[in-house]
């Protein structure tokens, strides 16, 4: 037999996707923690979303591609009048949700945003719940959106613990199709089979890259890119559900998998044994970790390797706003990852660009005191031309401590550190914030604002009686998990 043939022997599934689906298909969450901070993500993503329909350029993208389309059953977009096929009410609850990067936010070897996932399992969950009533069966229940929730965010988390997708260029946004993609078959009711081909199916897709993350190219796609891998998880979730094939050497196939293609250049280059090849890193099962741990944006609409360093601009507000002629130099002190992804100078060309900058989001709240979603926008950068000029002033230096601490799993800390220093010779105090309000260590703390949070942005599209009744579904765990998921959409159409 010939050694240059193909041996066309078809593989069992790849180790990582059984791990994925049998979690997805067989494991009870546990944790009262998890559920109770499942909850609180539910309430702060829904809030992001209804935010973020204030701004036209979100707004734009929100709809049925054909005006005037009747969907029967369709999926809700909460805050909108909107009943859409579930891939595009995945596309546009996921655009929104995301829009003013203000929702929670995992760290760690990858980055990302696991409640972007809430774009596919809330649209096919109130689809499936209407069709289920129509047909004279049992509604899903929101204990049903939570378990997907928690889910999601476990694999989008835990695969990132250690597997830097950013390092080979790839955006993290993959994970969140992987992730939605598992979920939402889930809830479709698929089997082991059915589960491991839409998985499979998730990891050969086209993958996107980070060039709209960052400078010169960085733009609103970052925007809209989750809501486009969630709507993209629903799509291939629906494909397998059909029963198409599975592809079960997407991850490891010699020369054509992911790891060969996409995540390693030395497999490419190098013809190393299979135990010899870079594959993915799962240091710990699949459980409630990531959603126990998860980081809520709580005080600023940031990018959230800068959530501590607007912190501590905000606390060195009184001290430096009446001397802002007078201001030297300002020393941005901080952990590798800020550098790597949001330190930049020179020109910033949009709103997506501002908030992806590590010194305007300490400039801003140097000056005003606050950092809000309007601060990014082109006419409010244009009428304070001082941002520009406290920008021009900064150094941002690394700090080994906090670049080791963001890593080390007993901390996973996000610190920054300002200090001022003026042209008479004379500094603030150097302020230093290493845990950002919504971080686990300070969960007791962020809990009340988060919920004020929500209040605020419930305000901005619904009258008061409505949003009393939807803090009152949020206030009542047990009340919540049993309320059917068509009916708890019902409170956000407008």
């Amino acid at each position: 037999m010939s050694a240059n043939v193909d041996q066309n022997v078809r593989p069992d599934y790849d180790e990582v996707l059984q791990k994925i689906a049998a979690y997805v298909l067989d494991e009870h969450i546990k944790s009262n923690v998890a559920w109770e901070t499942a909850r609180h993500c539910l309430m702060d993503t829904l809030g992001c979303g209804l935010l973020a329909l204030r701004f036209p350029e979100c707004t734009k993208h929100l709809g049925p591609l054909v005006e005037g389309t009747v969907v029967p059953h369709g999926a809700r977009v909460p805050g909108t009048s909107f009943r859409l096929d579930p891939v595009k009410a995945a596309w546009d609850l996921g655009c929104a949700v995301r829009w003013l990067d203000y929702n929670d936010t995992w760290l760690a070897a990858e980055w990302g945003h696991p409640s972007d996932n809430l774009g596919g399992i809330l649209a096919v969950a109130d689809h499936l719940s209407q069709k289920r009533v129509a047909a004279g069966k049992p509604p899903l229940t929101m204990v049903s959106v939570l378990e997907a929730m928690i889910k999601a965010h476990e694999i989008q988390g835990v695969l990132a613990l250690e597997n830097s997708f950013n390092r080979v260029g790839l955006d993290h946004v993959v994970l969140v199709k992987v992730a939605s993609t598992a979920v939402t078959a889930k809830l479709m009711g698929a089997n082991r089979e059915q589960m491991l081909s839409a998985l499979s199916h998730a990891w050969v897709d086209g993958q996107a890259l980070r060039t709209y993350r960052h400078a010169p190219n960085a733009g609103s796609r970052k925007s809209w890119a989750a809501g486009d891998a969630t709507s993209r998880g629903v799509r291939l979730a629906d494909i397998a559900m059909r029963g198409e094939m599975g592809v079960p050497g997407a991850l490891t196939a010699p020369q054509w998998g992911f790891y060969d293609v996409l995540f390693s250049k030395t497999n490419r280059d190098q013809k190393l044994k299979p135990q010899e090849r870079q594959r993915f890193s799962l240091p710990r099962p699949f459980a409630s970790y990531v959603m126990e741990n998860i980081l809520f944006k709580v005080s600023f609409p940031a990018e959230f390797h800068a959530q501590t360093a607007a912190e501590a601009a905000v606390t060195l507000h009184p001290q430096v706003s009446g001397r802002l002629q007078e201001v030297d130099r300002v020393v941005i002190t901080t952990h590798e990852s800020a550098i790597r992804i949001i330190s930049k100078e020179g020109t910033l060309a949009n709103a997506a660009d501002r908030d992806h900058c590590l010194q305007y989001m300490a400039a801003v709240p140097l000056i005003f005191g606050s950092l809000q979603a309007e601060h990014y926008e082109d006419g409010f950068h244009e009428a304070h031309p001082l941002i520009d000029e406290i920008r021009s002033k900064m150094d941002v230096v690394e700090d080994e401590r906090y670049t080791r601490e963001y890593l080390e799993e007993d901390k996973r800390s996000i610190a920054n550190a300002i200090q001022v220093f003026f042209k008479d010779g004379s500094s603030t105090d150097k302020v230093e914030v290493e845990y950002p309000i919504g971080h686990r260590r300070r969960r007791e703390e962020s809990l009340p604002l988060l919920q004020e949070k929500f209040r605020e942005n419930l305000a901005s599209r619904f009258p008061r009686g409505r949003c009393e009744r939807i803090l009152a579904i949020f206030s009542d765990q047990a009340a919540l998990e049993a309320t059917p998921v068509h009916e708890f959409l019902d409170w956000f159409v407008i």
